[in-house]
């Protein structure tokens, strides 16, 4: 796996400058670019090629903070890329409950509050969770007990994920 971070010359952080990882994204796309090299070998053709996909691949990934964190967990804590994580059960108590919200509206469409409801509940869990996570990636930044703040932090992407799963299934059957 190619590290991002080091071809952008930064540290690897949840929170980088994103000024400064779209200057270094242009300053490599520039650097890179395939146009630059139409008089150069078919291999450095290829090579630049790859480099620009890979460039590309690298500002996509750490200019959005969902696949970035996803990203250094992969790097960090070795986090698969279908990995089958397990929640635990009072979470998925919740997330059984938030499920019949939604259910309730798919039995009943022309009840809007219940899907406003659930929408609330949604955003309200996200919300608490952009704060609560702020802490263990505040550890890790500062180098604090790294590893327990990445197990910390995988546990919140994962149920990240799965809110957002709940949250795709309502939008879908809402816009049908």
């Amino acid at each position: 796996m190619n590290n991002y971070f080091e071809l952008f010359h930064l540290p690897i952080t949840f929170l980088p400058n994103p000024k400064l990882v779209k200057l270094k994204f242009y300053e490599l796309s520039k650097q890179y670019h395939p146009d630059r090299y139409t008089n150069a070998s078919e291999d450095e053709q290829d090579e630049a090629l790859r480099m620009a996909a890979t460039i590309n691949d690298a500002y996509k990934t750490l200019s959005n903070a969902e696949k970035r964190m996803a990203y250094i967990l992969r790097l960090e804590d070795g986090l698969e890329q279908e990995e089958q994580y397990k929640l635990p059960a009072d979470f998925l108590m919740e997330m059984m409950d938030l499920n019949e919200a939604v259910s309730d509206y798919e039995d009943e469409p022309s009840n809007k509050s219940l899907k406003t409801k659930a929408e609330q509940a949604i955003e309200q869990l996200l919300d608490e969770w952009e704060i609560q996570i702020a802490v263990p990636i505040a550890a890790y930044e500062s180098g604090e007990n790294q590893k327990e703040s990445l197990k910390q932090i995988k546990d919140f992407y994962f149920r990240k994920k799965y809110l957002l799963r709940i949250k795709e299934r309502l939008a879908t059957f809402a816009s049908r």
